[in-house]
């Protein structure tokens, strides 16, 4: 018997448009993405820097590119969320404990608020018992930390407790936790669709 929910961000309830940061990138002229980007990147994703360093950290490999074209570029990931989702979730909220943990940064849920609107986002949040972004809490996943720090926070057990997100490495990491789990596919697979693809 599931009690709480713990549902991923991007990919789940926004979609992402990968193509499209990869285009914009390329039009300023990032060839690749280097391992070194994806260290700033993670850095960002856990409050070790601020939007200002990060956007600076990016413009080494884009010298002829302005701050601001870098933060829209990297904001041309965040693509629609459509509004049957969060009637989905609102219509769940009152039978289940619902959670929030998402990879993300300052500029993207800034991006995301402004683009949906205030309303809009806080009628997401509220169905959430709490929401927690890693750059707000310090930890990513798959760092099994994160979800020992769900577990301890708000007194969740993990066999009662499914976890949903687009990565397989999050979910095996929750799985070897005790969570149930769905590894969703978000290009065959809809949130909206959870009665139908988990026995919960």
């Amino acid at each position: 018997m599931i009690e709480a929910i713990i549902f991923d961000f991007g990919d789940v309830f926004i979609n992402l448009n990968k193509q499209a940061i990869d285009s914009e990138f390329r039009k300023l002229g990032l060839t690749a993405w280097h391992d070194d980007l994806d260290v700033l990147n993670k850095k960002y994703e856990i409050g070790k820097i601020d939007e200002y360093e990060f956007m600076l950290g990016f413009q080494k490999y884009l010298p002829n590119a302005e701050l601001t074209e870098i933060r829209a570029a990297w904001n041309s990931i965040l693509g629609d969320f459509p509004l049957k989702r969060l009637e989905f979730l609102q219509m769940i909220a009152s039978k289940y404990r619902l959670f929030l943990l998402s990879n993300t940064d300052h500029t993207h849920i800034e991006k995301f608020e402004h683009n949906e609107g205030q309303t809009f986002a806080r009628d997401f949040y509220s169905c959430f018992e709490k929401v927690y972004f890693s750059y707000e809490i310090g930890i990513r996943k798959p760092d099994e930390n994160v979800f020992k720090y769900l577990i301890n926070n708000h007194n969740l057990n993990p066999k009662k407790t499914l976890f949903v997100d687009d990565k397989k490495e999050n979910t095996d990491v929750a799985e070897k936790l005790g969570f149930q789990v769905w590894n969703i596919q978000p290009e065959l697979e809809d949130v909206t669709q959870l009665f139908d693809k988990i026995l919960i």
